[in-house]
Formats: structure tokens, C-alpha cells, sequence
């Protein structure tokens, strides 16, 4: 006589997980059929290793201009020198792996808090209604038409020069136009049935937040962080550039102000300027090619396209 043994019950939760696995196994199929996609996050690995083996790669050493007192100065691209030496003999290549660090810990950085603002604000003021969301999007709306380079140089130079000055500056004011779309979104989750037999079940606000609308809006802050990571790298850059920046460390945006304090561009010596600049367009270009392949994946629209 065989006896039959009775399935297992899985709990809600391990279901949720393994909808969860599946449905990231699924989007990493659709991203692998992306060329653009993989052509951008092949490039952003090979950049991000390269800035995490600095020390290995080009030792600290290769920065103390009083060690390096025999290399020449502005020498061009060649065998010995493969990106060219800046003003005073250091090594272009040493300082764009150094400034990488630098460069892609502000984009990441001031992205997350950037993310993290708009996705809060954003959701409070799709789900909340009267004067909580009249308040909530007003702020989003002075914050949108507020320069927000402008503001981010403010405060750069109110406060102490540094990474971590430039992370906060840039977070705190790019954060409006992830709010605007997670809101969008937000009110449209909030009209689905799911959302109201939720709320006529007695859910309160922080259950049908956490429970449903944040799931909702993630996929599409995701598309939106990739994006956003670039014009950080480029705010970085550009506060760098006008001298707002951390001069104790490298970055590309200091390595640009450096030619221009040489004047590199009417010089002659164009490696120095065009070196740093280069690496910052493949770089904003390489996430921008990651977002639109994500966005495409996470939008129905556009993957129906």
C-alpha cells in the first residue's frame, strides 16, 4: 500500500520571496538582451574594479610630487607616459583611477540621498491628501524651479569644503524631480482595487505604504537612480571644477580645474583636458545607457515599444 505524502505549505512570506526571485531572474534576462545595457554596465564594472584596486594599481606614492622630481612635466601621451603627465609630473592615468574613487562615491552617494528624499516625499504626497499633499507638492514644485546648481554651489560654500559637503549639496537638491514621478505614480497605484479594499479593510497610512505602494514605486526609482548617478558624477565635477571641492583629494572635476589653472587648453597641452573630460562623457554616458535599458524593462509603455 504506498501512501502519498502531502504537499508542504509554504507560508505567504516564502511565496512572496520566491515571486520576488523569480521576478528579479526575469528582469535579468530582459537586461542581457539589452546590448546598449550591457555595453554600459560592462564599462561601469571595469571603471568601479579599477577605482577599488588604486592602491594596488597606482600606490599613494605615485601622488607626492616630492618623489617624483626626475618625471617630466606636461609630457604628452606615449609608451612611458600612456595618458601624459600633468603640471607637475604626476601621472594622468594615476590620477584618474585615484579621482574615479572620488567621483563615483559623490554620484552614488548624493543619488542615494537624493533617492531616498524623493521617494519619501514623493509617496507622502500622492497618498496624503488636503493640505498635507497641497504642502507636500508645493514644496516639490519651489525645488524644481529653484537652480538647482546654483543652490548646490550655495552651499558648498557655506559649508566646510569636502566629499561629504558636496554629497549633501547635490542630495539635497536634485532630489524634486524623483518626488514629481513617484508621485505620479503613486497616485496611480493609490486608484487600484488592491489599494482600496485595503484601506476599506481598516489599513492604516503605514501599512498601505510599506505594503503597497512602495513595492509599486521601486522599479521605477530604480530606472530613475541609474540616471540620476550621472548628473551627480557631473554636479561633482562641476563643483570641483570651480574650486568648491575637497583639494586634498582627487577627482576629475579637480583635474580639470588643474589645466585651467595652467591654462592646458591654450597651451598646447591637450591631454591634460581632455583626458578627465573624456572619462566623465563615457561615464555619464555608460548610466545613461544602464537607465534607459532598466526604464525600458520597468515600463510597460516603453517595453511595448
Amino acid at each position: 500500500m504506498s501512501g502519498s505524502i502531502a504537499p508542504v505549505a509554504r507560508s505567504p512570506r516564502s511565496m512572496a520571496w520566491a515571486r520576488r526571485r523569480q521576478a528579479f531572474g526575469g528582469f535579468c534576462r530582459e537586461f542581457a538582451r539589452s546590448r546598449s545595457g550591457m555595453v554600459g554596465i560592462i564599462f561601469l564594472v571595469v571603471v568601479i574594479v579599477l577605482s577599488l584596486l588604486a592602491p594596488v594599481l597606482a600606490p599613494s606614492w605615485m601622488l607626492d610630487v616630492t618623489k617624483l622630481l626626475d618625471q617630466p612635466r606636461f609630457a604628452p601621451p606615449s609608451f612611458a607616459h600612456p595618458l601624459g603627465t600633468d603640471d607637475q609630473g604626476r601621472e594622468l592615468w594615476v590620477r584618474m583611477i585615484w579621482g574615479a574613487r572620488v567621483s563615483l562615491l559623490v554620484g552614488f552617494a548624493a543619488t542615494a540621498v537624493s533617492m531616498v528624499i524623493g521617494t519619501i516625499v514623493g509617496i507622502a504626497a500622492g497618498h496624503f491628501t488636503g493640505w498635507t499633499g497641497g504642502l507636500l507638492m508645493r514644496l516639490i514644485d519651489f525645488f524644481l524651479v529653484l537652480p538647482s546648481l546654483i543652490l548646490a554651489i550655495v552651499l558648498s560654500s557655506v559649508l566646510s569644503r569636502g566629499v561629504w559637503t558636496i554629497v549633501i549639496a547635490i542630495g539635497l537638491t536634485s532630489w524634486a524631480g524623483t518626488a514629481r514621478v513617484v508621485r505620479a505614480q503613486t497616485l496611480s497605484v493609490e486608484s487600484r482595487d488592491y489599494v482600496e479594499r485595503a484601506r476599506v479593510l481598516g489599513a492604516g497610512h503605514w501599512h498601505i505604504i510599506v505594503k503597497h505602494l512602495l513595492p509599486a514605486v521601486l522599479p521605477l526609482v530604480l530606472a530613475n537612480t541609474t540616471l540620476t548617478v550621472g548628473a551627480a558624477i557631473i554636479a561633482e565635477s562641476t563643483l570641483s571644477f570651480l574650486g568648491l571641492g575637497d583639494t586634498t583629494l582627487q577627482s576629475w572635476g579637480s583635474v580639470l580645474k588643474n589645466s585651467m589653472d595652467v591654462s592646458a587648453a591654450t597651451a598646447g597641452y591637450w591631454w591634460y583636458v581632455l583626458v578627465p573630460g573624456i572619462a566623465i562623457v563615457l561615464v555619464v554616458l555608460a548610466f545613461t545607457l544602464v537607465g534607459r535599458a532598466v526604464e525600458t524593462i520597468v515600463n510597460p509603455t516603453l517595453r511595448s515599444r
